[in-house]
């Protein structure tokens, strides 16, 4: 049975007040209730209830020292009101030096998603999120597209059967590593009893927004383009050490902010470590199969965390920088961005500015999201999304349609905002795609 809509009731009173009858009929074919068209002031009328409520919570919390009130914030790109309300909320508690919103933010668990702070002394666990050491992984080889164009509908199946994709899945091909061999860092971590069932696992994708793309650059070389972090492990350890940090589930909600130097944040920057080394461990196996299904040699690796908290020093102070969503991008640091499925992605670096400072050194992690979920699937067609595809001559198989193109940004347009800060090395074409089916819900990302 499918749950209210939340905003319904407050839409259809917006709707009435304007002089329009909230069940008539607007749009083209059938089109939808009136009253959709005022969904979107509703949700906004409800956020802003919400972060308000959250402000006047946090205002009761331990008061935050002098030297870190109104700390500085460098917010690039256009966002909602309730974006820059949620992130002040979260600078709002502890020890916060800067902070930084990248141009593809947007709401997420207690922190915005491409949201980046830097802490004195603290780590946030709520900014790190659920999802620890989620990232990007591209790797180009020597194969050219124009060698395997022809069987690329076998590529892409032959990889869909060999790469777990979707919901508490195990592989059905154990991957070995020598992470699991290392008894202090499961034991530092306090998940040890979490071990085999992240054997199990290692090597699976997931579902939501988390993908293999298969892609060729500028000169015709075939690249291999990941997505994903540290599945049920990671899950599982920041549910735990939120709850040992007295942290709330939900949207919003005040941050748990922990000293480094309790035992607690010991034992979660140990669980972070070691998630954010399952997390490259399950890339690096991932791109190999695919590898190995397409032939040919790796010529250039790139492989990066966005969901994870690094020690780093700024304006010579020792920060932890906790980026959530939004991927470090230091001076000649390369990374990989994807766009949505169907847009092209991208190579770039990091280059040295007042605004790459600015924004401690931090870029997208991809386009970012216009609609959530459940929006999009209300305003999207399967027929829109399977359109937009075939003009690029993309193959896609899974996903459904909160993963459609249209529910995101353009990715050239976000980086637009990011002027100044990164620069563009290669621009990648997707030719495949391959996410978790349809109805899939996957509790393990963020």
């Amino acid at each position: 049975m499918r749950r209210p809509d939340p905003y319904q009731e407050r839409a259809r009173e917006l709707c009435l007040a304007a002089g329009v009858d909230p069940d008539s009929r607007v749009g083209e074919g059938r089109g939808q209730p009136a009253w959709c068209l005022y969904r979107d002031a509703a949700r906004k009328e409800q956020l802003a209830r919400a972060t308000s409520e959250l402000a006047r919570e946090i205002a009761n919390l331990r008061p935050q020292d002098e030297c870190f009130k109104n700390a500085p914030l460098k917010i690039i790109g256009d966002h909602d009101a309730a974006i820059v309300a949620q992130m002040r909320n979260c600078m709002a508690v502890g020890n916060v030096v800067s902070g930084a919103i990248c141009a593809d933010g947007h709401l997420g668990y207690a922190q915005p998603v491409g949201g980046v702070i830097a802490y004195e002394k603290q780590i946030s666990i709520s900014g790190v999120g659920f999802d620890i050491g989620c990232g990007n992984m591209a790797v180009r080889l020597d194969t050219r597209f124009d060698d395997i164009s022809a069987i690329v509908p076998t590529i892409i199946r032959d990889l869909t059967r060999t790469i777990s994709f979707g919901v508490g899945r195990a592989n059905a091909e154990r991957a070995e590593h020598e992470l699991f061999d290392d008894g202090d860092a499961w034991r530092e971590s306090d998940m040890e009893a979490y071990r085999q069932k992240a054997v199990a696992q290692l090597g699976t994708v997931g579902s939501g927004n988390h993908y293999v793309d298969l892609m060729r650059d500028e000169d015709g070389f075939v690249w291999i383009g990941v997505h994903f972090g540290s599945r049920g492990l990671g899950h599982t350890s920041a549910t735990r050490y939120l709850k040992a940090a007295g942290g709330k589930d939900g949207m919003n909600v005040p941050p748990a902010v922990v000293d480094e130097d309790s035992e607690l944040c010991r034992r979660y920057i140990a669980a972070m470590q070691l998630a954010g080394r399952y997390a490259n461990a399950g890339r690096e196996w991932v791109v190999e199969r695919i590898r190995q299904i397409i032939g040919g040699s790796v010529t250039e690796r790139i492989h990066n965390h966005h969901n994870y908290a690094w020690r780093e020093t700024h304006g010579g102070r020792d920060l932890w920088v906790v980026r959530k969503g939004a991927t470090p991008a230091f001076p000649g640091q390369k990374g990989f961005v994807g766009g949505s499925m169907g847009d092209d992605a991208v190579i770039l670096e990091g280059v040295d500015s007042p605004e790459a400072k600015a924004s401690l050194y931090s870029t997208v992690h991809g386009a970012g999201r216009l609609f959530g979920r459940k929006e999009a699937k209300r305003r999207f067609t399967r027929v829109e999304m399977d359109r937009w595809l075939n003009e690029r001559g993309v193959i896609l198989i899974g996903a459904d349609l909160d993963e459609s193109p249209m529910a995101y940004r353009r990715l050239p347009e976000v980086l637009a905002q990011h002027a100044g800060t990164v620069k563009v090395l290669h621009t990648l074409r997707p030719f495949a795609v391959a996410m978790a089916g349809e109805g899939e819900f996957d509790p393990w990302k963020d």
